[in-house]
């Protein structure tokens, strides 16, 4: 297949790539490297031993986004693009609908301009926005509490929509829970630019000792340890999802909605005690007063996409901890 990924140099956009040229499959890469490094693209071809195409390019032009459709004609466009912080989308709101709602609709318009009829969009479980109960699974009420959060569920409305308006459109969307670790190549995984606003690069910078300690928002959730649980799955089991989404297309799906996440729930404390055992040393902490738009526990009902997907969770916290210490030290030494 010829497949075309947005935000491809990006932390999941390039783990998903990697399996897609695993399979065979044609590969074209576009990015803007708004929060990505060109790097990666030499390093996706030093792990696949594989060539591919990529441009840079940014959702917004339409102009650069039809050179890339007429020169490569994708059947199948797997979507990462988008900006995804939730403090920063509360601070500069217009943005975020900006770049993650009105980007999308232009890549849609060219996608049907190409005739290309299929896409696998990169959602998130903040649609949920406060769990009315636990686990999440696809029925769950949708309610996002943040702009970042309300992107993704218009998106997933608007895709709904073009699923419907075409006989020929698929549409997979899929929404993360907490994706973190790296590849076990440990050549590849999340180095935001500027300072982290997700748990797991920041722990790398402190370990790095670019931060002097972990800030911790909020010890005061109704909680096991007063801190937020989450549900932390491996970037590596992600990926594989989106490669088994291939293979659902393939299928009658018209459109569906799957949560990726493993079901089980850990906070912030329970981390830095896994760190720790790896490390052999603590992870220096601050708590600092709750932030807006976070809530206090947040898991996954994974039961559809082990049926739909035939997929299931190949790595634990333990491994997940040990990728993002092996990641963090070649990075720290160039590697």
């Amino acid at each position: 297949m010829r497949i075309l990924i947005t935000g491809g140099t990006g932390y999941i956009g390039s783990h998903v790539a990697l399996n897609v040229l695993s399979g065979n499959h044609d590969l074209f890469i576009l990015d803007n490297y708004s929060n990505s490094s060109k790097d990666v693209l030499t390093k996706l071809k030093i792990i696949s031993n594989r060539e591919f195409q990529s441009a840079e390019c940014d959702i917004k032009n339409k102009d650069n986004l039809i050179k890339v459709f007429s020169d490569f004609n994708p059947e199948v466009v797997i979507h990462f693009a988008g900006f995804k912080s939730v403090n920063y989308s509360i601070k500069v709101p217009l943005s975020y609908y900006s770049n993650n709602v009105s980007g999308t609709i232009n890549l849609l318009e060219v996608m049907d301009q190409y005739n290309c009829n299929n896409i696998i969009f990169s959602s998130s479980a903040t649609v949920y926005g406060a769990p009315e109960y636990l686990p999440c699974d696809e029925k769950h009420k949708i309610a996002p509490i943040n702009p970042y959060g309300k992107t993704k569920f218009f998106l997933e409305e608007i895709l709904k929509d073009w699923a419907m308006s075409n006989s020929q459109n698929r549409s997979i969307i899929l929404r993360y829970f907490n994706p973190v670790g790296a590849h076990k190549s440990g050549m590849i995984g999340e180095l935001p630019i500027g300072t982290p606003n997700n748990l797991f690069p920041y722990i790398a910078g402190v370990i790095r000792n670019k931060y002097d300690y972990l800030s911790i928002y909020g010890d005061d959730y109704n909680t096991k340890d007063g801190t937020g649980v989450r549900d932390y799955i491996h970037v590596e089991d992600i990926a594989m999802a989106h490669v088994n989404s291939l293979n659902l297309l393939k299928t009658n799906v018209k459109h569906e909605t799957i949560n990726l996440g493993t079901g089980i729930g850990f906070s912030v404390l329970e981390i830095l005690t896994e760190f720790k055992k790896i490390l052999k040393k603590p992870i220096p902490f601050k708590f600092k007063p709750r932030r807006n738009g976070d809530i206090a526990t947040l898991i996954a009902d994974n039961k559809k996409a082990k049926l739909m997907l035939k997929w299931d969770i190949k790595n634990d916290l333990n491994q997940i901890c040990k990728d993002t210490v092996r990641w963090i030290n070649n990075y720290s030494h160039g590697k």
